[in-house]
C-alpha cells in the first residue's frame, strides 16, 4: 500500500495587491506518495511555484492544511518551519544559490552544519556525492564563480541531498542550463529517484517532465488532471513522450 509522505487539505493561498485579492491556490487536496517523482506543470501564473513553496514550508498557506506524514505543519511558526525544512527537505532552484565567499566543498557542508551535523563520515559522504555527480577533487577548493552553471547546479544538488531529505523540492532546476548540463542534472534526479528519493519538481519543459512518474497539471490554482508514467528508462521514450504530449494537449497546454 502506498504511503503519502505529504498531503494537503483544502489548501488556499491568497495574495493582496493594491487592495485586490488574488486567489492563487484554491481549496487544493493533494497527496504526494513516498518515493514518487511528482512533476507540477501548468501555464504561467497557474500557481506552480506558489504550490511548491506551500508544500515545502517555505511559505504559509492562507487557509487549509499541509501534513508531512501525520504532522500538520501549516500552523508552525517561522522558526519551526526553518527547523522542519532543515530536517526533512532539500531544495534545488533555477537560480543557483551557492555562497560566493565559500569554496565548493564548504558550500556543500553548509547544509550539514545547518542541521548540526558534522562528522568524518559526513565529510566522506560529501566527497562521494561530489564525485558521483562529476565534481572531482580539483574543483572542491574552487569558488563558485570558477565553475560552469551546470557544475554549480550539480553542487547545489549535493548540498540539497547531503542530509538525506525525505523530500527533494525542485523549482525549474534546468531552467537556466544548456541542453547538455540539463541532461546531466536530470540524470542525477533520475538516479536519486531510482534509489527511493521522493521528488516534487516544477517545470514548464516537456523533456524535463518526462523524468517523473506522475505529472499533475495546475490551472488557476487547481489540479485539473494528472498523468501517470512508469519509471524513466523502463519504457519506450517515444511512447512516453507521445503519451505525455497527448495529456498536455488535453489540458490545453
Amino acid at each position: 500500500m502506498e504511503h503519502a509522505v505529504l498531503h494537503t487539505e483544502k489548501l488556499c493561498k491568497t495574495f493582496t495587491n493594491g487592495g485586490v485579492q488574488q486567489h492563487v491556490i484554491k481549496n487544493l487536496d493533494l497527496e504526494i506518495q513516498e518515493g514518487a517523482f511528482t512533476v507540477i506543470m501548468g501555464s504561467s501564473g497557474s500557481g506552480k511555484s506558489t504550490l511548491l513553496y506551500a508544500l515545502s514550508g517555505m511559505d504559509k498557506p492562507t487557509l487549509g492544511k499541509v501534513f508531512f506524514g501525520d504532522e500538520d505543519i501549516s500552523g508552525y511558526t517561522n522558526d519551526q518551519l526553518a527547523v522542519f525544512r532543515r530536517r526533512h527537505c532539500g531544495f534545488v532552484f533555477q537560480s543557483i544559490y551557492l555562497l560566493d565567499n565559500m569554496t565548493v566543498f564548504d558550500n556543500v557542508m553548509t547544509g550539514a552544519l545547518a542541521a548540526q551535523k558534522n562528522s568524518p563520515a559526513l565529510v566522506r559522504k560529501a566527497e562521494d556525492l561530489l564525485k558521483k555527480v562529476g565534481i572531482g577533487e580539483e574543483a572542491w577548493k574552487k569558488w563558485p564563480n570558477q565553475l560552469s552553471g551546470g557544475e554549480c547546479q550539480r553542487v547545489g544538488i549535493v548540498r540539497a541531498v547531503i542530509n538525506d531529505p525525505q523530500i527533494l523540492f525542485a523549482d525549474e532546476p534546468t531552467g537556466s542550463l544548456n541542453s547538455a548540463s540539463s541532461r546531466d542534472v536530470l540524470d542525477i534526479f533520475t538516479e536519486l529517484h531510482s534509489k527511493g528519493q521522493s521528488i516534487v519538481m516544477v517545470t514548464h519543459d516537456v523533456k524535463t517532465a518526462l523524468r517523473g512518474d506522475r505529472v499533475i497539471f495546475l490551472s488557476d490554482g487547481a489540479v485539473i488532471g494528472e498523468h501517470i508514467m512508469p519509471p524513466y528508462g523502463t519504457d519506450d521514450l517515444k511512447s512516453r513522450r507521445d503519451g505525455l504530449q497527448a495529456f498536455l494537449d488535453q489540458m490545453g497546454w
